[in-house]
């Protein structure tokens, strides 16, 4: 990877750094509300897997804020930048559409990475935690923003305003997230709605995660790694296949 890749991807870590108060510290504060209200509300009537509910929410929340804060970091740099007409200065220089695809994905692993590590460390004294298979916590954590990146990439070259990135954000990714065992086992739900979030490939990303922390899943995590990994190479070559034609950004 040439200077362009690197001053790229410092240029996009530097974006979210510099105002860390609204891109780290907001989201962990969101977090730790709802760890509050649910943890108050169901801690000491609910248990999942044998891990009382508090512990079982906290990696739930961690994932959920490093795919949410992923996606928020590469689709608001690039719609920003298409709107105020700065986004030439990204395209002129002699960047590969690939160094360009990896500096806004790395970037938004980075801001995910970090928000998550700030909501983890933020609830850590809520409930005892286990690491038992610290390993797929990393791989999720890595392979779970990576895909999110790469949605916010899509999502800032499609919108071309930015009501219609919040529609992208609110009828895609908030369902996504919310809908993917966060809060909840999908073991207790109905037959029928079992069978529905298993169709959502977030879903495979919290539990694959929360496998790391206590060892118990709701699928297997090999399963779980086999379907992440497909829908990271699919969103990789998609992306990329619209960067090397230029759609909605090069005339």
């Amino acid at each position: 990877m040439g200077h362009g890749f690197s001053t790229l991807f410092y240029k996009e870590v530097l974006r979210f750094w510099k105002v860390a108060s609204q891109t780290v510290g907001a989201p962990v504060l969101t977090a730790l509300l709802y760890l509050l209200i649910f943890s108050h509300v169901l801690a000491g009537h609910v248990q999942v897997h044998g891990v009382i509910y508090t512990a079982f929410l906290i990696p739930g929340l961690v994932m959920m804020s490093v795919l949410q804060n992923a996606f928020a970091n590469s689709s608001s740099s690039l719609i920003q930048s298409k709107v105020t007409g700065n986004i030439v200065f990204v395209l002129l220089p002699p960047i590969s559409y690939l160094e360009f695809y990896l500096a806004y994905v790395l970037a938004s692993v980075v801001r995910g990475l970090v928000v998550g590590a700030g909501v983890l460390l933020a609830t850590f004294w809520f409930a005892p935690l286990d690491f038992a298979e610290p390993w797929w916590i990393l791989v999720f954590a890595l392979m779970g923003g990576a895909i999110l990146g790469s949605l916010g990439v899509i999502a800032g070259i499609w919108a071309d305003k930015f009501d219609q990135l919040a529609a992208f954000q609110n009828f895609l990714i908030m369902p996504l997230t919310f809908l993917s065992g966060v809060f909840y086992s999908v073991h207790s739900l109905p037959p029928f709605w079992q069978q529905v979030s298993h169709w959502n490939p977030v879903f495979y990303m919290i539990d694959g995660f929360r496998h790391g922390f206590f060892g118990v899943s709701d699928a297997s995590p090999w399963l779980s790694l086999a379907v992440v990994g497909s829908c990271l190479a699919v969103l990789t070559v998609f992306t990329l296949n619209l960067l090397k034609r230029g759609y909605k950004l090069r005339a």
